[in-house]
């Protein structure tokens, strides 16, 4: 197999002219298991580890290599073994706060074209929580599509119900519906990807991630289990890892995700947000809090119905969340750096 086929451009290659050594070869991360790298290149994948002055140079777990990135390698032991020497720069990605009260940033997946946003039209559906997956996506360079899966379970005035409440949020993302239990929509999404590019699909658990991926690949590689009886599916997945299409091309499998904090998305929420930054340009005072302010645009568009207010409340507690965790995550670092 060619680099290219793994998604190696121009780009990449230039970035590995400056940062590659003597006799170091260039490979993609495919998986990430307890400090263990699976890496591919034209040959095949071999197992890796960073060595000790990397690992020096890292400031934080997201300095480390994860699924997707390009990695300079020192193979070893005939070529069935190598560590990890630098980390070419990523022109895209995923991140995340860590689940729970851990005010730290974690890597999801990186070089990363398209991200398949999974919702399920049953029981995980979810306006506000889209918006958090959109945010993020557009705060990694990383193009959104919306897959709505499970329309078996819904009828047809539902389904058309549950895309005009994403479009009432100002949302033009474009969606696609589909159910792996008829293949209903799966043609489509085969259609949008591109031999060489690379596609992560993200969701919660049992929305059906696992199935859709052996949907595409044609086989039972990725283990799946049955529905409850709510239509929530059971979590399999548990670890990210970078499957090669026949077709060409790329698909990074993912946990379910539990919970998306965001964590200084500032890029990301005026992208996501745009209609809402647009309309706060016509506000009297530039200071506006968009309350009791006279003069105000967003709560003039609230009153004429220009603008959902549970839209611009979820922007309100996204941008809230998203600073409050920046300045903890500020005030964390400078204190690390001081002891």
């Amino acid at each position: 197999m060619e680099l290219s086929a793994l998604g190696l451009d121009p780009w990449f290659s230039d970035q590995a002219g400056k940062l590659c050594g003597s006799g170091q070869r260039i490979a993609r991360v495919t998986a990430v298991d307890r400090g263990w790298y699976t890496v591919r290149n034209g040959d095949g994948e071999v197992l890796a580890r960073a060595t000790g002055r990397f690992l020096h140079t890292t400031e934080s777990t997201c300095d480390m290599p994860c699924v997707g990135d390009w990695v300079c390698l020192r193979y070893r032991d005939d070529g069935t073994a190598a560590t990890i020497h630098a980390m070419l720069p990523r022109r895209s990605f995923l991140q995340r706060k860590f689940a729970g009260k851990r005010i730290e940033l974690q890597m999801i997946a990186a070089n990363i074209d398209v991200a398949f946003i999974v919702q399920s039209c049953h029981f995980d559906f979810n306006v506000s929580r889209l918006e958090r997956y959109l945010v993020m996506a557009k705060e990694g360079r990383v193009e959104p599509l919306l897959i709505l899966s499970k329309t078996d379970l819904v009828s047809g005035d539902e389904l058309e119900q549950l895309i005009a409440e994403i479009r009432r949020a100002g949302i033009s993302t474009k969606i696609i519906a589909i159910s792996n239990v008829t293949g209903s929509g799966l043609d489509q999404i085969k259609e949008v990807m591109g031999s060489g590019k690379t596609y992560c699909i993200v969701g919660s658990s049992g929305v059906g991630k696992s199935t859709l991926i052996n949907k595409l690949t044609g086989n039972d590689s990725l283990e799946t289990r049955a529905v409850s009886d709510s239509g929530e599916g059971r979590h399999t997945t548990v670890r990210r890892q970078l499957i090669v299409l026949e077709q060409g091309a790329m698909l990074i499998d993912t946990p379910g995700m539990r919970e998306v904090g965001l964590l200084g998305v500032s890029d990301g929420m005026n992208d996501n947000f745009e209609d809402i930054h647009e309309l706060s340009m016509g506000c009297r005072f530039s200071n506006c809090r968009h309350s009791n302010e006279p003069g105000c645009a967003i709560v003039k568009a609230i009153e004429e119905g220009i603008l959902q207010l549970e839209h611009f409340q979820n922007y309100v507690k996204l941008k809230v969340e998203s600073e409050s965790n920046a300045i903890s995550y500020s005030g964390k670092r400078k204190k690390k750096k001081t002891v």
